[in-house]
């Protein structure tokens, strides 16, 4: 391999990365243009480096051109694991953890020197970020998670009343956390899905509706 393939490859890889990881930096996600264009060098480099080892020692011992490709996706589920949170029931950083992959991916294959299947790979995940949460959307609708606490009388089924009175008007309990102050009172922290266009107050008021509850708080 000669140095100006090794430039190309590089530069091509950089240009790559660099526009998965400007859509991602549009978004202010946690890993944004440098951090993608970086991986996707890095796996472009570690590429070549495997093959030109290969080619120079192959005939005095069994080097196997695939071994550094091969821990490079196995190393960059390190780097993608710190892109991950969990906010309560919501789990973020998914999408530019596996963004990452596929950009480590991006930059194996331009290494390798199979530059249509780097160019077309690059080209379907900008269309799948770009346009595919918009799909997403219209076909599954915005999850939208909202805090509540509800004060309700303690008294046998009234967690089963306000779950009822939740389900009549399409929202779902992803996390109840219950306390006991004095009294006859309990305390239900709910973390709520929310449908679409459905505003806090209409489930605030709903469930003011249910009997033995006392008071709702909630956070628009």
């Amino acid at each position: 391999m000669s140095e100006f393939d090794i430039v190309i490859r590089l530069a091509l890889a950089c240009f790559l990365g660099g526009l998965i990881g400007l859509e991602r930096e549009s978004l202010n996600r946690p890993a944004g243009l440098r951090t993608y264009t970086l991986v996707c060098m890095g796996a472009t480099l570690a590429m070549v480096v495997s093959q030109e080892m290969y080619f120079r020692y192959h005939n005095t011992v069994g080097a196997d051109p695939g071994r550094i490709a091969a821990q490079v996706i196995s190393g960059i589920g390190f780097l993608g694991a710190g892109t991950i949170m969990r906010e309560g029931a919501n789990i973020k950083g998914l999408t530019t953890a596996a963004g990452l992959w596929v950009v480590s991916c991006v930059g194996l294959a331009v290494g390798a020197g199979l530059y249509l299947a780097a160019v077309t790979t690059t080209g379907l995940v900008l269309l799948v970020l770009v346009y595919f949460f918009k799909v997403e959307e219209r076909f599954t609708g915005a999850r939208e998670f909202k805090h509540f606490v509800v004060f309700v009388q303690d008294r046998p089924g009234q967690i089963g009343r306000v779950g009822t009175a939740l389900g009549d008007i399409g929202v779902h309990i992803k996390n109840l956390t219950l306390s006991h102050p004095e009294g006859d009172q309990l305390i239900l922290d709910l973390l709520l899905r929310i449908p679409p266009q459905t505003k806090p107050q209409i489930i605030a008021d709903q469930l003011c509706e249910v009997e033995g509850v006392f008071k709702v708080e909630h956070q628009d």
